[in-house]
C-alpha cells in the first residue's frame, strides 16, 4: 500500500479537520512560531554533539545545592510508631480504646470503621538513641540509625489521601488526580540531565522480602502526565536484562543500526517540519537514547570495577539483581553518570496484620542499603550534590486492625502524620522537625504537607516551586499545586 494513502486512511476525524485549514488562527500562529519552537531542540543525529537533555532557559532559578535526587519510596506506608516516632507512654495504654478526643471524628478507612473498638497497640520493638543528635530509632533500623547525624527527620508530614493509589499519586505528582506530571518528570523537563547516554529520569522497582501481597505500582508515579512524553521515567527491569532488546539482532552491526537511525531521523524530522507535533520530537529523542543505551547500560550494570569493601557495605543481597541493595548501588552509579532523578519503589509495607513477621523483613531489605548509599555517596564526594529522600505515602494507626496481642498486631492507613527523612545536597544534617501527640495520631508541632516536601526538593535543586509552571488546560500547572505551600526552611542549609 502507498504509505501516503495509508496515512490518510488512519487519520482520525479531529486530525483530518485539524490539518484541513479549519483552524486558521492556530495555523497562522504555528507559521509564526513553529520554526523557532522546532529549532529549540533539533533532531539528534550521530554527528550532533549537543546536550541531549538541556535545562530550560532560565533554570535553575538560583544556585542549586543538589544536582540530582535519589527518592527511596517505601510503597504501602511504613508504621511510624514502629520505626521513627518513639512513643514510650503507649505501653501503659495497651489494649485501651483510642480516646474520642484524639480521633476527634476524623475519617478512618472501611477496613477498621466496622470494628467494635479501636484498641491501642504499642510498638513491640525497642528504641534507643543514636548519634550526637540523640535520635530515637527502632531496633529494626540499626544501620540507618548509624547515619542519623547526616539526615534531617521530619515527623509531621501529612497528606490528604487515605488509600494507597491516590496517596501514592499525591506523593509523586502533588495531586490525587491522575494525569499530572511526576516529580521526576518535572525535574527532567526543567533541569535536564548531565548524561547524554542515559535517561534523565530512571525508575527502579526492587523486590521485597515480606510475602504478603503488595499494592500495585501504577506508571502514573513516574509518568510525564501533561508534559511531553520524552520526560517519562524510564523503568529498568529488576530481573533479566535491565532493558529489553539491547543487543543488535544477528547480522546487524552498530554501524548498520546507526545508518538506519539516521535515515529514520531524517524522515521523522521531515514530518516534524510539516506538522510540528512534539510527539515526533519525542520519537526521535527516544530512538537516539535507545541507541546510546546499547553501550551505556551494559557498562552501568557491570560491577566488576566496584571494590569488595563497597559491595560488602551494601550487604550480601547486592549480588542479587533486582534486590533493594542492588538497586541502591545502581542508583549511586546512575547519579554518578549524570542522571538527574533516580526513583526506587520498594513494595510490601502495607501491614494491616502480622507486623511482627513482615515489618522486620521490609526493614531488613532497606536498612543496610540505605545506610550504605549515604556512606558511599559521602565518601565519593557525591552526597553534597545528591539529595536523598526516604518515605512512604502515609503512616499507620496507633490502634490495632484485627486481633491484638503483645507480640503481634496490624495497623490501618493513617494520613494525619508520618515521617520522612532527607539527606545530602542542601539539607541540614542531624535536625528533627515536627512532633506528634502521645498517640502518634495528630501533628501538634510544625505540620508539613506532602507538597511542602516537594517544594523543599525543588529548592535544593535551585528551583522556585511557585515559578516552575507548565500551562495545561488553561492553568499554570505546578508540582506543588495551587494552594499555598513552602519549603521546610528548618531542614535547609
Amino acid at each position: 500500500m502507498d504509505p501516503r494513502l495509508e496515512h490518510d486512511l488512519t487519520l482520525s476525524r479531529r486530525q483530518f479537520f485539524g490539518g484541513s485549514g479549519l483552524r486558521l488562527g492556530a495555523l497562522a500562529m504555528a507559521s509564526l512560531t513553529g520554526a523557532a519552537m522546532r529549532g529549540a531542540r533539533p533532531a539528534w543525529g550521530a554527528a550532533n554533539n549537543q546536550v541531549v537533555h538541556p535545562a530550560l532557559p532560565g533554570l535553575p532559578h538560583f544556585a542549586p545545592q543538589a544536582k540530582s535526587v535519589i527518592y527511596l519510596h517505601t510503597n504501602g506506608g511504613p508504621s511510624q510508631i514502629d520505626t521513627w516516632d518513639y512513643k514510650p507512654g503507649l505501653e501503659d495504654q495497651f489494649d485501651k480504646d483510642l480516646p474520642d478526643s484524639i480521633r476527634s471524628g476524623q475519617r478512618i478507612t472501611t477496613m477498621t470503621s466496622g470494628q467494635s473498638r479501636l484498641p491501642i497497640a504499642p510498638s513491640k520493638f525497642k528504641f534507643s538513641q543514636h548519634g550526637q543528635c540523640g535520635r530515637w530509632v527502632s531496633e529494626l533500623l540499626p544501620h540507618t540509625a548509624g547515619c542519623v547525624d547526616d539526615i534531617a527527620l521530619i515527623k509531621s508530614v501529612h497528606t490528604n489521601a487515605i488509600n494507597h493509589d491516590p496517596a501514592c499519586t499525591f506523593v509523586m505528582t502533588g495531586s490525587e488526580v491522575p494525569g499530572k506530571a511526576s516529580l521526576g518528570s518535572w525535574l527532567a523537563y526543567g533541569l535536564g540531565s548531565e548524561s547524554n547516554d542515559l535517561p534523565a529520569f530512571v525508575v527502579l522497582t526492587p523486590s521485597w522480602s515480606a510475602q504478603a501481597p503488595a499494592q500495585a505500582l501504577f506508571t502514573r508515579m513516574w509518568s510525564s502526565g501533561f508534559l511531553p512524553t520524552r520526560f517519562n521515567g524510564v523503568a529498568l527491569r529488576s530481573s533479566g536484562d535491565p532493558v529489553l532488546y539491547l543487543p543488535n539482532p544477528p547480522g546487524i552491526t552498530g554501524a548498520d543500526r546507526r545508518e538506519m537511525l539516521d535515515s529514520l531521523a531524517r524522515l521523522n524530522q521531515h514530518r516534524l517540519d510539516q506538522i510540528g507535533d512534539p510527539e515526533i520530537q519525542t520519537r526521535i529523542a527516544q530512538y537516539e537514547m535507545a541507541f546510546r543505551m546499547q553501550t551505556s547500560v551494559p557498562e552501568l550494570t557491570d560491577w566488576s570495577g566496584e571494590s569488595e569493601a563497597t559491595l560488602s557495605m551494601y550487604g550480601p543481597e547486592v549480588h542479587t539483581p533486582g534486590t533493594f541493595a542492588a538497586s541502591a548501588l545502581l542508583a549511586r552509579r546512575l547519579v554518578e553518570r549524570g542522571v538527574r532523578v533516580v526513583q526506587l519503589l520498594h513494595r510490601g509495607w502495607d501491614q494491616h496484620g502480622n507486623i511482627a513477621g513482615d515489618l522486620p523483613k521490609q526493614c531488613s531489605d532497606v536498612d543496610q542499603p540505605c545506610a550504605a548509599l549515604l556512606k558511599d555517596l559521602k565518601q565519593r564526594g557525591l552526597l553534597d550534590s545528591t539529595l536523598v529522600v526516604w518515605g512512604g505515602e502515609f503512616g499507620r494507626t496507633v490502634y490495632c486492625q484485627g486481633g491484638l496481642t503483645r507480640e503481634n498486631y496490624g495497623r490501618d492507613h493513617h494520613p494525619r502524620c508520618f515521617p520522612m527523612w532527607l539527606a545530602g545536597g542542601g539539607i541540614k544534617p542531624g535536625v528533627s522537625v515536627g512532633e506528634t501527640d502521645d498517640f502518634s495520631y495528630n501533628v501538634i508541632e510544625r505540620p508539613v504537607h506532602i507538597n511542602d516536601i516537594n517544594a523543599t526538593i525543588l529548592r535544593c535543586l535551585g528551583v522556585d516551586h511557585e515559578r516552575f509552571t507548565f500551562q495545561f488546560q488553561g492553568l499554570d500547572q505546578r508540582l506543588t499545586g495551587v494552594e499555598p505551600q513552602a519549603p521546610v526552611e528548618e531542614v535547609l542549609l
